[in-house]
């Protein structure tokens, strides 16, 4: 074995997973971030055209600021709202660039194990590192050893199905030239085609389904856009705080997507469809899907199905590791409470680190979107008190560890999506988001902080 000491590996380069190197450093140890990806934040990238509705001074990581204070980098005015693509290139690029070699692209995780020992061996584990198998995107398999492992990977790789049980609805897989688990972005050409003058499914309860619904609205209002209609599908029927508090909310952007979804209901761009929990995907004659409810109702046929249902987490290649996780969230045990979306949305989930997502296997840690399992409540400063409570950890220093440096605005800070962006769109008009899913990001475009579908 080398000399050298081992490093943590970091697995994912988003907000966290590059926020997480920061902290490590900031500690005196040595990172390694693998990302399956070809670059920094590219899952972020997926969802580039979709605008936070967290300001700039909300989702920048203190320790990655220090970071890239040598390097130039001039730091964005703290009261505007980036895109994706504009939190990616302007904040996670040039951090990713600090950390230099530390950083590996195309190198996708396929198991986590401690060394010569599956999870069944009790005998001189604790002793053992762990290691990392990897793929790399030439096909090259590598083993890495760790002294720590701090899986990053968020949720966005694996969307939740459109079947109301959890599981794909039947004919959901043979539909999947029509279906997208994504916010399509409009401004793309051949985005646009797809959907234009055509009837669009749009599954989910959740801002990612109200900036949807207002994106499809639009289209439906443009020159090339005539015939465009979504049917808006719902597990749960429609009340008054079905699109947030409007005019009323205390964050400008989340009441003003509330109240484009809404019009897009009344100005007949969008019907609703409630109680409805998809059984089946169909073809009709024609080829145009249906989709069957489990109480037996049919959907008018349409051309292509949004389904915005929420994310979970891919446990599949921690399999030989000892985790202890709530059956319900598959978040840690001790974690879940404070987060169940059926109590908390993310303005009242407290500030948590190492202990909160401690397992029995010690130095591993799920932290960012992941280590929040299927609830949809999570913010990136939360991400970032996360990880610099686990550095400190690992690094030995237990009180600074146990130490809250977090205070979250009144509201609470999410980063969920907004409305996509438009020229009469004033920067100053985003705001805290205290119900979304993708910041998860991580990052994820927004949804709601209960049964998103």
């Amino acid at each position: 074995m080398s000399e050298q000491p081992l490093p943590v590996v970091v697995i994912g380069a988003g907000p966290v997973g590059l926020a997480a190197a920061a902290h490590l450093i900031e500690r005196g140890l040595e990172p390694l971030v693998l990302e399956a990806g070809p670059s920094a934040a590219t899952a972020v990238r997926a969802w580039g055209h979709v605008r936070l509705f967290s300001p700039w001074g909300e989702v920048i990581d203190p320790a990655a600021e220090k970071l890239l204070a040598p390097t130039g980098w001039t730091r964005p005015d703290p009261t505007a709202c980036p895109s994706g693509a504009d939190w990616a290139e302007h904040y996670l690029k040039p951090l990713a660039d600090a950390l230099g070699g530390r950083v590996r692209y195309g190198a996708t995780v396929t198991g986590v194990a401690r060394a010569g020992r599956d999870r069944v061996v009790d005998a001189d584990r604790e002793t053992r590192p762990f290691v990392v198998h990897v793929i790399h995107a030439d096909g090259r398999e590598e083993r890495i050893l760790a002294r720590a492992v701090l899986d990053a990977s968020g949720t966005w790789a694996t969307p939740n199905p459109a079947g109301g049980n959890g599981l794909p609805a039947l004919g959901e897989r043979a539909a999947a030239d029509r279906i997208t688990y994504r916010v399509p972005d409009l401004t793309d050409p051949a985005v646009r085609a797809r959907y234009a003058g055509r009837r669009t499914a749009v599954l989910g309860s959740g801002a990612s389904a109200f900036t949807a619904l207002a994106a499809l609205a639009d289209l439906a209002r443009s020159d090339d856009g005539t015939g465009t209609h979504a049917l808006w599908i719902l597990r749960r029927g429609i009340t008054d705080a079905t699109f947030g508090g409007g005019e009323a909310d205390q964050l400008p952007a989340r009441g003003a997507l509330g109240l484009a979804a809404k019009a897009a209901v009344e100005a007949g761009h969008a019907s609703a469809v409630t109680g409805f929990r998809t059984a089946a995907v169909e073809r009709d004659a024609a080829g145009r899907l249906v989709l069957v409810a489990e109480d037996g109702r049919r959907t008018e046929p349409v051309d292509e199905v949004v389904a915005l249902t929420g994310f979970r987490p891919d446990l599949s290649f921690l399999s030989e590791i000892r985790l202890n996780l709530d059956e319900r969230l598959q978040a840690p045990v001790a974690l879940a409470p404070l987060i169940d979306p059926n109590v908390h949305s993310c303005g009242t989930v407290h500030p948590h680190g190492h202990r909160e997502l401690s397992h029995p296997e010690t130095g591993i840690h799920l932290v960012g979107m992941k280590s929040y399992g299927r609830a949809p409540t999570f913010l990136a400063m939360t991400g970032y008190e996360q990880v610099r409570s686990v550095a400190a950890a690992l690094a030995g220093d237990l009180e600074a560890a146990e130490r809250v440096e977090l205070t979250l605005p009144e509201t609470g800070v999410c980063g969920g999506s907004g409305l996509f962006d438009r020229p009469e769109a004033a920067e100053d008009d985003c705001g805290c988001c205290a119900a979304p899913t993708v910041l998860w990001i991580d990052a994820r475009p927004g949804t709601t902080p209960s049964d998103d579908r």
